[in-house]
């Protein structure tokens, strides 16, 4: 697997909150668990690969060749209400020390649909599912906004997935977590990376809604990125 992002003129934010947990197990002995919450590009699609294991592998090499497993707890069409119910078994259960938790974006794409998820729904779901994960004292929680996607951004849908992507941005802010900014990234990608949804969406999807391989590649760069950077600002040694 080719460790090396591409050169391009986009990095992305930073984590403002220190990965304490994470940092302790790696001071310690023995294997790291983290867990990937979230929906299909957590998941993974088609036959694309999806980003759990590309972050597992990209971090490995960096931290001395610890064990370090991404478990991988997407499941596709969810959304955080349906997520948050999920944390006892697919998450607490695993003793993780860090939780990546991707939401939003089937809260936009499934508005047309019956009974879709609704913000305020999305973001009470959101709210108790921290709430939950900060109850044993061990985890770190990185949140994931939705993505910046042709489907996402159509007059019928961009304020709304501005919308949400302030409403997660403020729920981080309230709870003292981590906010990974996907939906800003991506947008750069394309702005200022020029780069085409050709190539940042999966070019067998119709719906213009899903990652391509290029994309979930990228995005495990990005957030091996920003852990690492977290990692060295609390003294852990990485390569």
């Amino acid at each position: 697997m080719n460790t090396t992002p591409p050169q391009i003129p986009v990095q992305p934010i930073r984590l403002e909150h220190r990965l304490s947990n994470l940092i302790a197990r790696l001071k310690g002995t023995g294997p790291i668990r983290m867990v990937a919450l979230g929906s299909s590009s957590t998941a993974g699609e088609g036959d694309i690969p999806p980003y759990p294991h590309r972050l597992e592998m990209l971090l490995r090499p960096r931290l001395s060749n610890r064990r370090i497993d991404v478990l991988n707890r997407g499941f596709g069409g969810e959304e955080a209400p349906k997520e948050c119910s999920r944390i006892a078994d697919d998450v607490l259960a695993e003793n993780p020390c860090l939780v990546i938790w991707q939401i939003g974006t089937n809260c936009v794409w499934q508005s047309a649909a019956d009974n879709p998820p609704s913000q305020k729904d999305t973001i009470d779901a959101l709210e108790r599912g921290i709430d939950q994960l900060k109850k044993p004292g061990t985890i770190d929680i990185v949140l994931m906004d939705l993505q910046y996607v042709p489907a996402l951004i159509t007059p019928a849908t961009i304020d709304a997935s501005n919308a949400m992507a302030e409403a997660i941005a403020g729920v981080a802010r309230q709870k003292s977590v981590n906010l990974f900014r996907r939906f800003d990234l991506m947008r750069r990608w394309n702005e200022i990376g020029r780069f085409s949804f050709e190539q940042m969406v999966n070019p067998t999807d119709d719906k213009r809604l899903h990652q391509s391989e290029w994309a979930s590649g990228m995005l495990a760069f990005a957030l091996r990125d920003v852990i690492l950077d977290s990692l060295r600002k609390g003294g852990v040694p990485v390569s």
